[in-house]
C-alpha cells in the first residue's frame, strides 16, 4: 500500500508520476540555512535538492532524525555505526522521489523500531521529501522562471540525545542565470584538463629535440 498518498503528500498537494529517486532536479536547490546544536554532527544537501548527508564527526551522544510520523527513522550512533529503522514507513517511501513507493503490509511506524545497520564510518545519505518540491510540475508561485526565488522553508527534525533538535533549510528556484556559471566551469575545467595534458607532450618533444642534436663540444 501508499502511505494515504505520501501522507497527502507531505501537505503540499501533490500529483505526480512516479520516478526514479536519488535524482535531484536541476531547476531547484535545496540548502542548509541552519544546523543543529549537536557537538559533531556534520550536516549538507547533496545532488541539488534530493538527499541529504549526516556526518559523524565525533559524536558524543546518539542522534535520530525523525520520519514523517514522528517515527524513529536512522539512528547514528557514536563510534560510527549507523542504522535504519525498518519499521519507519520513510525507509520505503524514500525510495522514489514522488509519490510512488510502496510501504509493505505490517509496517507500523508506531511500533518497536527495528534497526539494521547500512554503514559503520558514521557516513549516512538519504533521500528525504521534506527538503524538495513533490511535483513534477513548476511550483505555481514560480511566475518568472528566469530569476532565482524561494520556494518554501523546511525543516526536519532529530532528536540528539533526551533533547528535540531540527536541520532547517530553504528550496529554492534555480533560475536560468544559474545556467551560465556551469556553462563557465565546464569551460574552465575542459581548459585546465587540456593544458595538464598539454604539459607532458611539450616535455617529450623537447627530450626528443635535444637527444636528437646531441651534447654540444667545447670550442677550446
Amino acid at each position: 500500500m501508499r502511505r494515504s498518498a505520501l501522507l497527502a503528500t507531505l501537505a503540499l498537494g501533490a500529483t505526480a508520476a512516479p520516478a526514479t529517486a536519488h535524482e535531484g532536479n536541476p531547476d531547484f536547490e535545496s540548502l542548509v540555512t541552519r544546523t543543529p546544536d549537536v557537538p559533531g554532527l556534520r550536516v549538507q544537501v547533496v545532488n541539488g535538492d534530493d538527499s541529504l548527508q549526516l556526518v559523524d564527526d565525533g559524536l558524543e551522544q546518539t542522534v535520530v532524525v525523525v520520519g514523517y510520523e514522528d517515527e524513529p527513522y536512522v539512528r547514528f550512533r557514536p563510534g560510527g555505526v549507523v542504522e535504519v529503522n525498518r519499521s519507519s514507513t520513510a525507509t520505503y517511501l524514500n525510495t522514489e522521489r514522488y509519490d510512488g513507493a510502496d510501504v509493505p503490509d505490517g509496517i507500523d511506524p508506531k511500533a518497536a523500531p527495528r534497526w539494521k545497520a547500512v554503514a559503520r564510518n558514521g557516513r549516512f545519505v538519504f533521500h528525504d521529501h521534506r527538503i524538495h518540491w513533490m511535483n513534477e510540475q513548476d511550483p505555481p508561485k514560480i511566475a518568472d522562471r528566469s530569476k532565482r526565488q524561494k520556494v518554501f522553508d523546511w525543516k526536519v527534525p532529530l532528536r540528539a540525545g533526551s533533547r528535540d533538535a531540527t536541520i532547517d533549510g530553504t528550496l529554492f528556484w534555480r533560475g536560468s542565470s544559474a545556467e551560465a556559471p556551469v556553462a563557465a566551469y565546464v569551460v574552465g575545467g575542459v581548459l585546465i584538463l587540456g593544458s595538464i595534458m598539454l604539459v607532458p607532450l611539450v616535455r617529450r618533444r623537447r627530450r626528443r629535440a635535444a637527444a636528437e642534436t646531441g651534447p654540444r663540444e667545447e670550442a677550446w
